[in-house]
């Protein structure tokens, strides 16, 4: 009855257990057509949502370093950012239209116009030493009365400046008067003698013609003023002794004027002589002289680094005096049919000049160009774009700082001999107010760079090393890149005044914040 019980107990036992292993293996075949399902309908999703392929990873503050997989920086406390295999050309970066909103990123067309570089200076007023009368003594005298007592007295021509007593004359008049007397023949040429004699006794033929007709001796002369204009120099005083040649008066006429300007070295080829001017002057408001470029003086003033130019302008009136300050418009030729972007699209970095060029769908491309010329507001191209193009004349700063990150990046993967698991020195962005430019140095009052951990301060920067673009001064707001160097300084890489948008600051905050998130769809697509 047990050996039953026992045996029923075994029969029953491996029943149980087969049933759950034909319900294991069941399962097991079960999930794994599920899995199989699974994975089907993922790769499905995946090929029909046209995944990007992803080329590595990496940290955006430190774009030389390339991770085969993802996770946390090294570097800093965030997470690495995948860079796909169609984020774009080296160079090139794409922002999304709301981003583009948030900066304020302004667009303008590449022309064809003519330009007309006129340049400005500024110049002092001095006599036309080209028109000056130099009065002196013909004969020995004295002088016996000064119409004209005081240095920059006005004159006009044929004035009367001063009676001389001239005692040399009286015995070659009165010797003329004698030889002309007698009446016998032979006698012309005493006559011609007496008259030769009166000459070089210093009188004019005028003179000579007066002592004929009145038959009178004159021992007295009256100088008159030969030009009109101002008594510069005054050295006669009544009841001097002069003798030939000695210098009484000095007067420089008003009719035309100089204007001496200086031209800065690196503008001065653009002047040359016979260059249409216009000048005004603060003291005669609403007036306009014309004049041109009379000369430019071959000597540069080694402090200012300036050449000096010498302009002619007419001055009928005499309203322009020396001494004055005079505003000067040049006005070279105008050059016609000229490529030209508005100059604010020009981005000066040191060793390159860069436009953001704008490619269609969010995408911009940064392209080096060759600037020339300045004027109005627009900069003439030489060489890089083409007419029609669409280049960004505002939020171009910080798609460009964009762009060349990514090219860093690029170029550092694609170098032989470089390499690329070597940390690059980071670049970091902040921005504040210039408060002071030295030789080498930019000290600036920045505002916290949170990739830094800096808080608000004010410190020294080392300048790029090919110098400050010429925007910049003391006072202007200014965002810039920085980096560290070898010697543990930081230095300034980059610089540009400070977009004046009403969301600059948070556009900026969107930009860094779309850099590190490309999965977002209002960031920059990396």
């Amino acid at each position: 009855m047990n050996n039953k019980k026992i045996l029923a107990a075994l029969i029953a036992t491996g029943m149980v257990t087969f049933s759950g292993y034909g319900f294991y293996q069941l399962g097991l075949k079960q999930g794994k057509l599920e899995a199989g399902g699974l994975h089907s309908h993922a790769s499905i999703t995946s090929a029909v949502a046209g995944e990007k392929k992803v080329l590595y990873w990496h940290d955006p503050m430190v774009p030389g370093q390339k991770f085969d997989k993802p996770g946390k920086s090294p570097f800093m406390d965030m997470p690495l950012v995948p860079v796909y295999a169609d984020s774009g050309d080296e160079g090139s970066v794409n922002i999304s239209p709301r981003v583009q909103q948030n900066l304020g990123v302004r667009m303008a067309e590449v022309t064809r116009s003519n330009l007309s570089s006129a340049m400005v200076a500024v110049g002092s007023v001095a006599y036309n030493e080209r028109d000056v009368a130099l009065v002196q003594a013909r004969s020995n005298g004295f002088v016996e009365k000064l119409y004209v007592r005081a240095p920059l007295d006005t004159l006009k021509k044929g004035q009367a400046l001063a009676e001389l007593y001239v005692p040399d004359w009286v015995a070659a008049q009165e010797e003329y008067l004698t030889a002309k007397r007698m009446q016998a023949s032979g006698i012309a040429g005493l006559i011609d003698g007496a008259k030769q004699r009166m000459r070089l006794a210093g009188m004019s033929d005028d003179q000579i013609h007066a002592v004929e007709a009145s038959g009178k001796v004159n021992s007295r002369i009256v100088i008159t003023a030969p030009i009109s204009g101002v008594v510069t120099e005054l050295s006669a005083r009544e009841g001097m002794t002069v003798i030939t040649s000695t210098p009484l008066f000095r007067i420089n006429a008003l009719g035309a004027i100089w204007v001496n300007a200086d031209i800065p070295e690196n503008q001065s080829a653009r002047i040359h002589i016979g260059t249409a001017v216009e000048a005004s002057t603060p003291s005669l408001s609403g007036i306009t002289f014309k004049g041109k470029v009379n000369a430019i003086l071959p000597q540069i003033d080694v402090t200012t680094r300036t050449l000096k130019a010498r302009i002619e302008l007419a001055n009928p009136s005499g309203q322009l005096v020396p001494g004055m300050f005079a505003n000067l418009s040049f006005n070279p030729e105008t050059r016609k049919d000229i490529l030209q972007v508005p100059t604010e699209a020009v981005i000066q970095t040191g060793n390159r000049t860069v436009v953001m060029v704008a490619q269609g769908d969010g995408k911009f491309n940064s392209v080096d160009v060759e600037a020339g010329a300045e004027a109005n507001g627009q900069t003439e191209i030489r060489k890089g774009l083409e007419v029609g193009q669409k280049v960004v004349v505002s939020g171009q700063f910080l798609i460009d700082s964009e762009a060349s990150l990514r090219g860093t990046a690029t170029r550092m993967g694609d170098t032989p001999g470089i390499n690329t698991n070597k940390a690059a020195p980071a670049t970091h962005h902040g921005s504040g107010k210039v408060e002071k430019i030295d030789k080498n140095e930019i000290t600036l009052s920045h505002r916290p760079i949170p990739s830094l951990e800096w808080k608000a301060m004010t410190m020294g920067f080392k300048l790029p090393q090919h110098g400050l673009p010429a925007n910049i001064n003391v006072g202007d707001m200014v965002i810039f890149d920085l980096r560290q160097t070898t010697d543990g300084t930081y230095q300034i890489t980059a610089i540009s005044p400070q977009p004046e948008t009403p969301k600059s600051s948070q556009a900026s905050k969107a930009v860094n914040d779309a850099m590190k998130s490309p999965s977002s769809s209002t960031g920059v697509k990396k």
